[in-house]
This record gives C-alpha cells, structure tokens and sequence, in this order.
C-alpha cells in the first residue's frame, strides 16, 4: 500500500489535503491562529504557541524512531546551509512580527474566517513565493544561497542503533521544560 501511495502523485495530493485540514484545525483548536495568542508568544507572555512546536517536535522524533527502522518514513532531507537559516529566519520573522502569522498558522486563521489572514497572509505568501522563486537562481549564482557540509545530514543519520536511545532522552527534557513552562505560568 505504501508503495502505491509512493508511485501515485494524485493519491499524495489528496492525502496532503486531508492531513494538511487537519494539522489546520489543530492549530486553530490549539488557539495558534488567533493573534493574541501569537502577539504574546512574541512578546514572551503566551509560550501557547512554542509548547504546541515542542509537542509536534516529540511526536516527530518519535514517530520517525519507531517507523523508518521498518521502512515505513523515508527522510527526504533538503540542502542548506547556516547562512540560509540565518536569512531565512530573518525574513521569516520580518513577516511573523509585521503580520503576527507564520504560514501554517495563516491557513488556520483563513479557515477560522480571519480575514487579515486572507488579505496580508496568503497574498503575501503567493507574492513571497514568486519574487523567491524568479530570484532563486541569480541568488545560487551569487552565492546567496548555498549548501554545506551538513547540508543533507539528519540526525537520524548519524545515531547508530535504534535512534530511540537518542530521542526519548531529548523527549523527556523536552517535556520536563514545558512542564516548567506551565508551573511558572506562561
């Protein structure tokens, strides 16, 4: 069955559609699409937002420990480098301040009926989209964009065994710091 699923781009795109409604309406339920909520993650008032990416995080580490050993994840890790992170995050958040959404949070709040979503984040995302992707190659010719040695290295490639002795330790102090998190209040 995975096989097929691998082979058919249609049946990817469909599956891609549901999961991506999904991951949307958690959002939405999680409170992420609602500005406040991102307004006092920025501001260091609201970590709503960094413990629900902290939880997606251990349930990845997770998952892919438990199902690429048997051939059910493949990883499909994408070139980079430090340099482009650095860029990246900077436009990244550029956007995140100014408009107060990041994209997966964008489609939750055009889905909750938001319509400064709609407006800023999703016209902005198309713009975004274009000027990146007309740039992309006079960028890699200038050397703006580029790849380094850990470029196409996950962690899972590196740890030899069952990389569950690995990402359940990282899990537990994941955790225990959103445990934190939530004593102290935020």
């Amino acid at each position: 069955m995975l096989e097929e699923i691998r082979n058919n781009k249609g049946m990817q795109l469909v599956l891609g559609l549901i999961f991506g409604i999904i991951f949307g309406f958690l959002l939405q339920k999680g409170g992420v699409s609602n500005y406040d909520v991102i307004l006092g993650q920025l501001r260091l008032q609201d970590f709503t937002v960094l413990k629900i990416m902290l939880s997606a995080v251990i349930v990845t580490m997770i998952g892919i420990s438990i199902l690429r050993p048997s051939g059910l994840v493949k990883l499909h890790v994408k070139g980079g480098s430090l340099k482009n992170s650095i860029l990246g995050g900077l436009l990244f958040g550029v956007g995140f301040g100014t408009l107060g959404y990041c994209p997966g949070t964008i489609a939750a709040a055009v889905g909750s009926g938001n319509l400064d979503g709609l407006i800023g984040g999703m016209i902005g995302i198309i713009i975004g989209t274009g000027i990146f992707a007309s740039m992309y190659s006079k960028m890699r010719e200038k050397k703006l964009v580029t790849e380094d040695r850990f470029s196409k290295v996950s962690l899972f490639d590196k740890v030899e065994g069952n990389s569950l002795k690995l990402t359940v330790p990282i899990a537990v102090v994941i955790f225990l710091f959103m445990v934190i998190l939530e004593i102290a209040g935020f």
